[in-house]
């Protein structure tokens, strides 16, 4: 079960929600201005000691998980190993999928999408850098003996 979790490149997880959902919306509303709106409604709303209103929208915790799984991605990229190569090779297929969706389909033009799509992005550039790194130092380390 670790080595799945190694492998399988969790910003997918946000990617294939927001895929459901825009793709289930459009086939229902025939309208991609409508879908892409839903992003902005109001959630929740929190009172704060400030006498206003604190607003979440879909969009934000779209973001929200997002960001908390490339945190999980980036502890994830200090590995060397082979299941290391296999989650930056998903992850990069993630990020063409997002990228192509973004560009092509008006549910995913939007503002919460593209910051899942620059997460993507941040989660493969970090995944290969540390993992060079990280190779590098073993390496290194391996030739002192």
């Amino acid at each position: 079960m670790g080595a799945i979790f190694n492998v399988f490149p969790l910003l997918l997880v946000p990617v294939l929600i927001y895929n459901v959902w825009a793709f289930g919306s459009t086939v229902a509303n025939h309208n991609a201005n409508a879908v892409r709106q839903h992003l902005y409604d109001a959630w929740l709303r929190v009172p704060m000691a400030s006498g206003v209103e604190w607003i979440v929208t879909f969009g934000d915790v779209m973001v929200l998980l997002s960001l908390i799984l490339l945190f999980v991605e980036l502890l994830k990229s200090t590995s060397t190993g082979t299941a290391a190569i296999f989650n930056h090779a998903l992850s990069m297929l993630v990020f063409i999928i997002c990228l192509v969706e973004f560009l092509l389909h008006p549910a995913f033009a939007a503002t919460p999408f593209f910051l899942i799509l620059v997460m993507s992005l941040l989660d493969v550039l970090a995944g290969v850098v540390v993992t060079i790194v990280s190779a590098r130092r073993d390496v290194e380390f391996a030739g002192q003996h």
